[in-house]
């Protein structure tokens, strides 16, 4: 039976370029897990879009003396042609800045409200005498007052992990101007934590066995350790969604808590672009849906607890305020397979510092399946990895060129010029020729079985291996000499050869998309393995944005073995990646820093 996966992707804040530590820890692996789940047949929905409200977005604006609506345009933008350009097949990318997500995350804090886990309170938080306004939390940096991190945000602290209160920080500072900030009284709605934590800990406690060991410690572990207390989620605030309460008009939601509203408002938007309004609940409101949510380490808290403490707090009172009459309650996450950070040789990422690989940048140089490949084989799901431009040569030359690339392009070529095109007929086949084919067939199920539990760098490891069994398998029959003595044992062995590959194609495609595409036209296939995005302009009351969308239908093929036949043309090869020049690591080394 097909099922119904919800693959929620990390919002990224719209007011800085997507780096790619940003890109192997959340975005990369919703897409290869995405499209392993569309080749299985299931019903997937993959969502996400800019986060257009977030604090950094008024930083930047104030800083280049711009507006927050400028900004996060601009870089949404350069987000678009990123995601198209390395293959992430979003159904929908879309904005928080949007008619839609306004009602969505106005909804659920009036349903929270109702339900009584909403209370206001008036509490000293930091203000700044130089610029006479509020600070949000991200305008405030100082000492962590759990680990000591010196430059710990006011909302979490990027050493520990934890999530923060701004005013308990050490030595506060303005991250406009460097000024000491200072307490003053302002009033805000909370979300009583506390008054959930049972529903969030039994949520939780049901997870324990097969969730990733970082999330647990970060969530229930965190909970076991000291209770959950209530959580502002309003902030003295132009830009932003405004409180949907009487004389609080100069108030805006808090981002942190509706920017994780925007899995669900991004599917109610899908929904309505397809022409289907009502078919987000199978999604939101099927009980047997899985939803798994891709995110770096930083937001667990924010996915693992408070996401879930909303959800949970709204229970069955959503569609009463959504203007529909439906109480079932909606679905808690199933997964959250946040994966640790990549480094950049040696050191940690920083756009500051110029110590980083720029997505687009890089892409302006290279092709995207070699990204992918790098960021995959070295995905950081348990522990930080580094990012070396050495490795990423001799991983692109010895693995993708000399393994899989090499095993394509000589077998077909070899086929194209004996057999005039087409796929030899091999006859009866022999015990080892069948034997490899079965090697291959079984890494559907291994392959499958780790791709379906998010374990993609093991999955991709294991591709590899099964592409180099075969070249094994025609390093020991070698048909370019089999040929000269028996060319019905040389069609045999380019017949399996060829089988094989057609599967590893398949294997292959969640990680390499483009050149599986390549290589899935050369074997005379008709319909695309995959289908190709597209943008569309959207308009509301709140102007015109831009979305990224995925075609709606079904995969061109299933997730099994091949069953290309003899007698089928294909077209000459052409190679399908490229040797690099171990020179350029040195260029490359130079642009850091």
């Amino acid at each position: 039976m097909n099922r119904n996966i919800l693959v929620a992707v990390a919002w990224p804040y719209a007011s800085a370029d997507i780096h790619v530590g940003n890109m192997t820890g959340s975005y990369l692996p919703a897409d290869i897990f995405a499209r392993f789940q569309r080749l299985q047949g299931n019903r997937v929905l993959m969502v996400s879009g800019s986060d257009s409200h977030g604090t950094p977005i008024t930083v930047r604006a104030d800083q280049e003396n711009s507006t927050p609506e400028e900004i996060y345009k601009e870089y949404h933008t350069r987000f678009l042609d990123l995601f198209q350009r390395s293959g992430l097949s979003y159904d929908l990318f879309t904005t928080t800045h949007t008619e839609n997500h306004f009602k969505v995350a106005q909804t659920i804090f009036n349903a929270l409200k109702e339900n009584g886990y909403l209370y206001t309170e008036t509490q000293e938080h930091w203000y700044s005498t130089s610029q006479e306004r509020f600070l949000p939390d991200r305008y405030v940096e100082g000492t962590c007052y759990i680990c000591g991190y010196e430059n710990a945000r006011g909302d979490q602290c990027d050493q520990c992990g934890n999530l923060l209160e701004a005013t308990g920080l050490i030595n506060p500072r303005s991250k406009m101007d460097g000024s000491t900030p200072e307490l003053r009284e302002t009033e805000h709605f909370y979300l009583d934590l506390g008054a959930l934590q049972p529903q969030i800990v039994e949520f939780l406690k049901a997870r324990e066995d097969f969730w990733r060991p970082n999330v647990i410690r970060q969530s229930l572990g965190q909970i076991l350790a000291e209770d959950l207390h209530g959580r502002a989620i309003t902030r003295d605030l132009k830009w932003g969604i405004p409180v949907p309460v009487p004389g609080w008009e100069k108030k805006s939601l808090y981002v942190w808590f509706e920017a994780v509203i925007g899995y669900l408002s991004a599917a109610i938007e899908w929904a309505s672009l397809s022409g289907d309004p009502e078919s987000w609940k199978d999604w939101w409101y099927n009980p047997d849906s899985k939803s798994y949510y891709f995110i770096g380490k930083d937001n667990i808290p924010f996915h693992a607890v408070i996401w879930p403490a909303e959800l949970a707090g709204v229970g069955t009172t959503f569609g009463a305020f959504f203007d529909e009459d439906d109480s079932r309650e909606l679905v808690l996450p199933y997964d959250i397979p946040a994966n640790e950070f990549l480094n950049m040789e040696g050191k940690k990422i920083s756009g500051s510092r110029n110590w980083v690989v720029d997505g687009l940048d890089f892409l302006s140089r290279y092709d995207p399946d070699p990204l992918r490949y790098y960021l995959t084989a070295n995905m950081p799901e348990t522990r930080d990895t580094d990012w070396e431009w050495a490795e990423f040569v001799t991983r692109n030359n010895n693995e993708l060129v000399a393994t899989w690339g090499n095993l394509v392009n000589r077998v077909l070529a070899f086929a194209h010029k004996n057999w005039d095109g087409v796929v030899p007929d091999p006859g009866e086949l022999r015990p080892e020729d069948q034997a490899i084919l079965e090697t291959i067939e079984r890494g559907f199920d291994t392959v499958g079985e780790l791709y379906d539990k998010v374990k993609l760098r093991a999955a991709l490891t294991e591709t590899m291996r099964l592409a180099g069994e075969v070249n094994k398998y025609l390093d020991d029959k070698a048909p370019w000499f089999e040929i000269k003595e028996d060319k019905e044992n040389a069609a045999k062995s380019i017949f399996t050869a060829i089988r094989a590959i057609d599967s590893l194609k398949i294997l292959f495609s969640p990680v390499l998309p483009f050149t599986c595409e390549q290589l899935h036209g050369i074997l005379g296939y008709e319909k695309p393995l995959f289908r190709e995005q597209y943008t569309e302009d959207v308009s509301d009351n709140l102007g015109t944005h831009t979305v990224l969308r995925y075609p709606v239908g079904e995969a061109s093929l299933d997730w099994k073995p091949s069953e290309i036949q003899a007698g089928r043309a294909f077209h000459k090869p052409k190679p399908l990646f490229k040797k690099l020049d171990p020179e350029i690591v040195e260029q490359e080394l130079e642009r850091l820093g």
